[in-house]
This record gives structure tokens, C-alpha cells and sequence, in this order.
């Protein structure tokens, strides 16, 4: 009987086919990017500039006028706890009172929020930083409903340092 002989040609996956491809590629932008020295130079003045006097004067920019000094205590304060920790939302309530907020009311929230945030109202923007900075509150946010829009709103998801 005769034996069979399985002839074929075997053709390289076409992974290979195209990893010698971009090898070939790579080579070519080797050799058509090699250059000689970089056409920059460094340029040094060989004189100074002098220095006439102008006729029109120097004009010193005004400096921006610098938003009012928040008034604490007439800015109105809640203090909300979505932690599990008891008696938070009154600790930090004390805490801004003390330092001259006007607190008027502490209580629990609930839903989701991602950190310890001074929520506030569009007129009270600069009030909610500086109660923020004063509490080491890192986040502020634009109240949303159902907060009141003449109120700041803290919201408690951890104790402050």
C-alpha cells in the first residue's frame, strides 16, 4: 500500500504577519526621522535695550475689590447627620454656634451624599466657604430642593477633624 504524503503550506497566523509588519514600520520612521543637528539656537542679545522714558504713564491695575466680610450671625444654619454616628449633627452644631454662626436647627438626613458638604444658596455662596473653612469642611455644593434658599445646609457623613 502506499503511504500518503500530506503535503501543504503552512501560512503564519496573522498576528505574526502583523507584528513583522510594524516592526518593518517602525524601522522605516527609524531612519526617514534621523536628523542632524537641531536647527534651534540659542540667541543672546548683543546690546540692552535702553531704557527711554515713555510719554504715555505706567497704569497700575486696579486691584479687585474684595467680597464683604461674612456677617455669621446674620447667616442661618441647619446641620444634618447621614452618619451613623449619634448626636453628631448636634456636636457640629454646637461647634458653629459657637464660633458665631446663626444655628436653627440640627437634624437627620437622609439620603445619599459623598462627604461632609456646605450646601448653599446662590446669595449665600461666599457665607457657605467661610462656614466651610471654618468647620474644615473640604466640599461645597449649590443647594438643591428640598433645602431651604435662604439657609446654609451642612451635611454630615463623617466626624470633623
Amino acid at each position: 500500500m502506499p503511504t500518503r504524503d500530506q503535503r501543504g503550506a503552512a501560512y503564519p497566523s496573522p498576528v505574526v504577519m502583523l507584528s513583522v509588519i510594524a516592526v518593518a514600520m517602525a524601522g522605516i520612521a527609524f531612519v526617514a526621522t534621523r536628523g542632524g543637528e537641531p536647527t534651534e539656537r540659542e540667541v543672546t542679545p548683543v546690546s540692552q535695550p535702553s531704557q527711554s522714558p515713555s510719554a504715555t504713564p505706567t497704569r497700575t491695575p486696579k486691584p479687585k475689590p474684595e467680597p464683604p466680610a461674612v456677617k455669621r450671625g446674620s447667616v442661618q444654619v441647619e446641620v444634618y447627620n447621614n452618619s451613623g454616628i449619634t448626636g453628631l449633627a448636634g456636636d457640629v452644631a454646637e461647634r458653629a454656634s459657637g464660633m458665631g454662626w446663626k444655628v436653627v436647627g440640627s437634624d437627620n438626613w437622609y439620603g445619599t451624599i459623598p462627604a461632609s458638604t456646605v450646601y448653599y444658596p446662590a446669595k449665600l455662596k461666599q457665607a457657605g466657604k467661610q462656614l466651610a473653612l471654618d468647620l474644615g469642611i473640604k466640599r461645597t455644593a449649590a443647594s438643591v430642593d428640598p433645602m431651604k434658599p435662604e439657609v446654609l445646609t451642612v451635611i454630615l457623613t463623617a466626624p470633623l477633624d
